[in-house]
């Protein structure tokens, strides 16, 4: 009866949040918008010409290691590409090699909102996630700060707009799963005071064990999911009225060095507001290409419409960078090859959300 309850709690908790909504069914009404500008595109794959440097325009079957590749090195942390199959003794000498140090991050080259994401503290935790990746895989450097934002830019071909540089058009804070103890509440406890948490118990439980009986001391905070993803249960904040010339002026000089990048979001760590204005302290977590979403539209305070309006207002954008760039000769990618990557976008997902 008990476990009923706690299951109705949920369900009816998600019920009442849109932003827990499938995927799918959120974004009906953008499926029209998007055939709409398929057929004055005259191509269903019309996002390849959106950012032409990155793979597919960075929707679809983007390798995250050959962004960052494209991004200035004092930009990103220390990142390499682990091949699958790849031995623990070559990845222990490539990490050493490249100055990486424990804790590290591990997460697969081409991703999926978080999946397989985790922190690595040892060789043996680094064996077992080698052991279990049956796809390529990024070991990274953790980031030193704190905090997250998400940016979305968004800029215009030369001569499209008359726009030299680009502009920010959303933000949005993330706030992290942390727990704080209270002396005598276990791990597993303190998660289940809150609905947003509870919902990843079944994967907290599968990562941490016999840990969430762990009582912390009172006072004591403990960051279960060191990285601002949704799907993984960070709180997303619209924090757009942050945005500022200074600001506006700092990502455009990392983003003028990013060659065919006009759109998308970058997930940014900082230490501090200020610092972050003037381009200090900070580090580029990610960049996503076509497949961005404006995640300020995830703030609970935001109605389903507000993330509606948002959401078309940036596939627009992202119609028109594509068409101005197509009209300087960047082809759209052909049906046959755009299906083809669809499927194997498929098969990936199934691979990294089934590790």
């Amino acid at each position: 009866m008990k476990l009923q309850t706690l299951n109705f709690k949920l369900f009816f908790h998600k019920l009442t949040h849109w932003e827990y909504w499938p995927f799918l069914v959120v974004y009906i009404p953008i499926y029209f918008l998007w055939i709409y500008y398929s057929i004055r595109a005259k191509s269903l794959f019309f996002f390849n010409a959106s950012n032409p440097t990155i793979k597919n325009g960075g929707f679809i079957m983007e390798s995250k290691k050959a962004i960052y590749n494209l991004i200035p090195q004092q930009y990103y942390p220390k990142t390499e590409l682990i091949l699958e199959g790849t031995s623990l003794d070559e990845i222990l000498k490539t990490i050493e090699d490249s100055g990486i140090k424990y804790p590290l991050m591990a997460k697969p080259d081409i991703g999926l909102r978080g999946s397989a994401v985790k922190k690595i503290h040892n060789s043996q935790e680094l064996e077992c996630y080698n052991q279990k990746a049956n796809f390529d895989f990024l070991v990274q450097d953790l980031i030193p700060f704190e905090k997250e934002v998400g940016i979305f830019y968004v800029r215009y071909p030369p001569d499209a707009s008359g726009e030299k540089t680009g502009r920010i058009t959303g933000i949005v804070s993330k706030e992290f799963l942390i727990i704080t103890g209270d002396g005598f509440s276990t791990t597993e406890e303190l998660i289940k005071i809150n609905p947003r948490y509870e919902l990843q118990l079944k994967v907290l439980k599968k990562e941490y064990g016999k840990k969430m009986l762990d009582i912390l001391p009172k006072g004591e905070k403990l960051n279960l999911v060191p990285y601002g993803n949704h799907a993984r249960g960070a709180k997303f904040i619209d924090c757009s009225h942050w945005i500022k010339p200074k600001l506006t002026e700092t990502i455009n000089e990392m983003c003028l060095q990013i060659p065919g990048f006009y759109f998308g979001r970058l997930d940014i760590m900082y230490n501090s507001w200020e610092e972050l204005e003037r381009g200090e302290n900070f580090s580029v977590v990610e960049l996503n290409g076509a497949a961005s979403e404006p995640t300020h539209i995830y703030d609970p305070r935001h109605s389903l419409f507000f993330a509606w309006k948002e959401l078309a207002r940036h596939i627009t954008y992202m119609f028109e960078i594509s068409a101005e760039n197509h009209k300087k000769g960047i082809p759209y990618l052909a049906h046959k090859v755009g299906m083809k990557e669809y499927k194997l976008h498929l098969e990936q997902s199934k691979k990294i959300v089934n590790f």
